[in-house]
């Protein structure tokens, strides 16, 4: 469902975009070219700070929004998804925030007011909150992070991470593809 927010912002959803009918886009959010927004995720940009102004939701070229993803924003602030990511099953996104290119976030991974650099991987059931995620470290399944202090003992981010990650950038790509051709069969 696309829809407008209170303010009367509306979506702009790049044309080769693909958003599921079951997904929610609300409000003052940019869906760049060959994004591919899944079954059930909601994204919604719709608080507004104190002086009545709100940042976008922007969603990078050739990213993915998987299923049940909820992407957001507190009084108004920026979110902004880079390009060739992938935010994966049952994330939230909340912001303020800013997730860098070629980036993986993946299941049940909370992020919130921080930013992630670059090529980083964010694994399962992990929570970034407060801080600043450098370019390419690997933040391993179910931990936390709440402070830049947090990060003395995480790594940088692997062959094979790297390599998962543009693995499921690739294959959500595809499905854009095959998605628009089955909305042109209806």
């Amino acid at each position: 469902m696309i829809r407008k927010n209170p303010n009367g912002d509306l979506p702009v959803i790049h044309e080769t975009a693909y958003v599921d009918n079951t997904a929610i886009i609300c409000g003052k959010v940019v869906i760049h070219e060959n994004v591919f927004i899944g079954p059930y995720a909601v994204i919604r940009a719709d608080e507004v700070d104190d002086d009545g102004e709100m940042e976008p939701i922007v969603i990078g070229a050739h990213s993915n929004i998987q299923d049940g993803v909820v992407i957001h924003s507190k009084a108004g602030g920026l979110v902004k998804i880079g390009e060739y990511t992938s935010i994966a099953h049952r994330s939230i996104v909340h912001g303020p925030c800013v997730v860098g290119d070629h980036v993986f976030i993946g299941f049940n991974s909370v992020l919130f007011n921080c930013d992630v650099g670059d090529r980083s991987v964010v694994r399962h059931n992990s929570v970034v909150e407060g801080c600043n995620i450098p370019p390419g470290f690997y933040i391993p399944s179910t931990t936390n992070i709440h402070s830049c202090s947090d990060l003395c003992h995480i790594e940088q981010v692997s062959p094979q991470a790297a390599d998962f990650s543009e693995s499921v950038a690739r294959a959500n790509h595809e499905l854009v593809k095959g998605y628009k051709k089955l909305q042109n069969e209806f």
